[in-house]
């Protein structure tokens, strides 16, 4: 099913916080909204939205429910963005939402909004570029203060916690910024500072890049920080637009050694990767694609192997 960029008819699935950022972001592109629970609503159950009434859902729901759901709206040909991550003891499950959605010619994207943070998109952008040269580490670090809300969930504060979370988001801008590293990741450190759960988890990969990946729900100002080092210079981002300001440094390397050459831009604004994902999935829908489940696949497996990894090592 493909549907005109300006003529998506669209239901907003699962009413909680990110649920009203897509209602914000869909604008008068929302035809109805869903949940079990919430007041005000127009449905109870995606099963009850009149299947000729839209084309697209936007799905903001519990990890449960997403293979059932995802599954119903595939195989009726409805194009879905669901928010991350999409997580399946066995990867099948998640093939299976492939072949679903190439038979039925949907979109089927997991959304990842920080890949459409604009200093996100310009470390792509130089890294790309090859300005960079080799590069040699990058350490990303993700910190919310989200321990006690998590803890209090009926259903947050469960299995790796911290890792699935967070994790997934550093997992994809690897992939976003420089594709999957060849060397597997370990964990480094997993730790149940406050929760059941873990809240404080640190990934390592040793390979051609030393990549480190700190995720932690102890943050109690919520923040995010990069570091890019590489051979003809440096790349640094510090706090997203939703936390602002954010600022990008770029160091030019001088040699032999000396205060190298920098540019520096502070934003502080308003947090655009809403919009801009929806804009993105716009075009998505329109084009008839692509789907983006390979990445799925890839951090799935990752988010497993890793979970089962920390969970055997705090046992221990």
């Amino acid at each position: 099913m493909s549907a005109g960029k300006n003529k998506l008819r669209v239901v907003v699935a699962g009413m909680g916080v990110q649920g009203h950022k897509r209602v914000a972001a869909a604008g008068n592109h929302v035809v109805a909204t869903v949940d079990p629970v919430a007041e005000s609503v127009d449905f109870k159950a995606i099963e009850d939205v009149p299947l000729e009434s839209y084309d697209a859902v936007l799905a903001c729901i519990p990890d449960q429910a997403k293979m059932e759901v995802l599954g119903y709206l595939l195989e009726h040909g409805k194009h879905v963005l669901v928010e991350k991550p999409i997580l399946a003891e066995n990867e099948a499950d998640i093939r299976h939402l492939q072949e679903l959605a190439k038979e039925n010619g949907a979109v089927c994207y997991t959304a990842y909004n920080h890949r459409f943070e604009p200093h996100f998109m310009r470390m792509k952008e130089l890294i790309t570029s090859g300005a960079l040269g080799r590069i040699y580490t990058l350490r990303m670090f993700y910190g919310n203060g989200t321990s006690r809300l998590v803890r209090d969930s009926a259903w947050r504060d469960e299995g790796a916690g911290v890792l699935p979370d967070l994790g997934s988001h550093l997992l994809d801008t690897l992939l976003f910024w420089i594709g999957a590293p060849q060397t597997p990741f370990t964990v480094r450190a997993a730790n149940r500072f406050e929760n059941r759960a873990f809240d404080h988890v640190v990934l390592g990969s040793e390979g051609e890049i030393s990549i480190e990946l700190e995720m932690t729900l102890l943050s109690w100002r919520n923040h995010f920080t990069c570091d890019v080092l590489a051979e003809k210079g440096s790349a640094h981002i510090d706090s997203l637009c939703k936390w602002g300001p954010t600022t990008f440094r770029y160091r030019i390397r001088v040699l032999p050694s000396g205060r190298p050459e920098e540019e520096e831009e502070t934003l502080e604004q308003d947090d655009p990767t809403w919009a801009l994902e929806y804009d993105h999935f716009k075009s998505l829908c329109a084009e008839g694609g692509p789907s983006n489940l390979d990445n799925d696949l890839w951090i799935n497996g990752q988010l497993n192997r890793l979970s089962r990894q920390a969970l055997e090592r705090a046992a221990a």
